[in-house]
């Protein structure tokens, strides 16, 4: 900074300086001296001046200086802000798709609702079972999307009840008949814990309640079937112990009987055993080379007898070929008995069960066929029979069982075997009930 007195002497020196240079050697009169001072004056005024002006501008630099840098730092500091609210945006939308594709990749049907009942996102499930374009429903008010009052209910009850969980059974006519979901409704809650919308997931619960109604049906079916011969077995017993049977013929009678309710139990428990190891990987298998013809034929033997006493005629037709197969004798003859068996069971008396084998050479497999002239099974039934635990309604008064028999014949044949089972069928005209297995190649069995 320029100092006061500094200026006072630079001008007093410059005047004396210049008073020296212009004086002439012989000396001045009184009135160039008093020219001179006022010079000097006039020249140490402006220079005052001059230095107050420059403090002003200095001043005034330092102060842009400064507003400068705030104004820059400000500048700086939104620019910051700018890039970081533009990647809160980018963040924001990203969450926004993923949150939206993870509900559109759900397969159970998602709707998600504002604090109004309008639709803010649905996945294709939703739109599908209430009828309504996803993608131009959007911002559309519930009551106006889905015709089904019990669902709209549901949420607004949720959301006015402020209920952040509620559940609730419900089910929805189709064309195919009711189907039964799941439904939670969620309400959503913001920062301040207010509500700001609902969530409400259906789940597809038709299946498991068939699962269940059929567990139940077969608890049923296997009390009944261990209590009747149990029963007969425990009747026969007291009678045999209280000495009922007087002769010998009574007594052999008696136990005939014993011994063939004893029997009909043990395959039943055998049968819930085996499907139980099959599922569970246990079961020992023993495949070796066999001719499908020759198990078709010693399993007519053996259901011969049984079919005699519907008076049923069992035809077998099965050609001398190469059959070779490589399985497990004692469940492929299961296999074959165990159809062979619902054969007679479900086809009235003189009725006719035909069992054959072929060989397709194209497709290198040995395809057995059991026909019956019998009851038949409705349309809706037949992709079903081979399920477990599952019999056709329509037919559960011509015979009793457990439901394990045909699902049993599956597990067998496709899960051990490597086969497929099939099934054609007519009401009142009978069914057709067989597999396929893989042949054996010729060089693999001379080798």
């Amino acid at each position: 900074m320029i100092n006061k007195v500094y200026m006072f002497l630079a001008a007093l020196g410059c005047a004396c300086l210049c008073m020296l240079v212009v004086l002439p050697a012989g000396g001045v009169d009184v009135l160039e001296i008093v020219g001179w001072l006022a010079a000097t004056g006039i020249t140490g005024w402006m220079g005052w001046r001059l230095y107050l002006e420059a403090k002003m501008l200095i001043v005034q630099v330092e102060s842009l200086k400064h507003d400068y840098k705030a104004q820059r730092e400000k500048v700086i500091e939104s620019t910051m802000q700018a890039k970081d609210y533009k990647l809160q945006v980018q963040l924001l939308k990203r969450q926004k798709q993923n949150t939206e594709a993870i509900i559109y990749s759900i397969s159970d049907a998602v709707i998600v609702t504002d604090v109004n009942d309008r639709l803010l996102v649905a996945n294709e499930p939703a739109g599908g079972i209430f009828g309504f374009d996803v993608e131009k429903s959007v911002l559309k008010l519930l009551d106006e999307l889905v015709e089904n009052a019990e669902i709209v209910r549901l949420i607004k009850k949720s959301r006015q009840g402020k209920i952040r969980d509620i559940r609730h059974e419900l089910t929805l006519k189709g064309e195919e008949g009711p189907t039964i979901y799941d439904c939670i409704v969620s309400c959503i809650f913001d920062e301040e814990d207010k509500i700001c919308g609902a969530v409400s997931v259906l789940h597809n619960v038709t299946r498991e309640k068939e699962i269940s109604q059929m567990k139940n049906e077969f608890v049923s079916h296997v009390s009944h079937e261990l209590k009747t011969p149990l029963a007969s077995i425990t009747a026969y017993s007291e009678m045999l112990a209280d000495g009922e049977a007087a002769d010998e013929k009574t007594r052999k009678e008696f136990y005939s009987i014993i011994q063939t309710q004893a029997q009909r139990l043990n395959r039943l428990i055998e049968d819930i055993l085996n499907v139980s190891r099959i599922e569970s990987g246990l079961i020992k298998v023993t495949k070796e080379p066999l001719s499908a013809t020759l198990l078709v034929r010693d399993a007519v033997q053996m259901i011969k007898s049984y079919a005699a006493e519907k008076n049923i005629e069992v035809k077998e037709e099965t050609a001398i070929v190469f059959d070779q197969v490589a399985a497990d004798k004692d469940m492929i003859s299961q296999v074959i008995i165990n159809l062979l068996s619902n054969a007679v069971k479900y086809t009235p008396d003189d009725g006719t069960v035909t069992v054959d084998s072929e060989v397709d050479e194209a497709r290198q497999v040995v395809r057995i066929r059991v026909a019956d002239t019998g009851v038949g099974i409705p349309a809706e039934d037949v992709e079903r029979v081979f399920d477990k635990f599952y019999r056709v309604k329509a037919n559960n008064k011509c015979a009793k069982g457990t439901g394990l028999g045909l699902n049993l014949v599956k597990q067998i044949v496709e899960k051990i075997h490597n086969g497929q089972v099939f099934v054609t069928s007519e009401v009142g005209r009978g069914s057709c009930f067989g597999f396929e297995l893989p042949l054996i190649a010729e060089k693999a069995l001379a080798d």
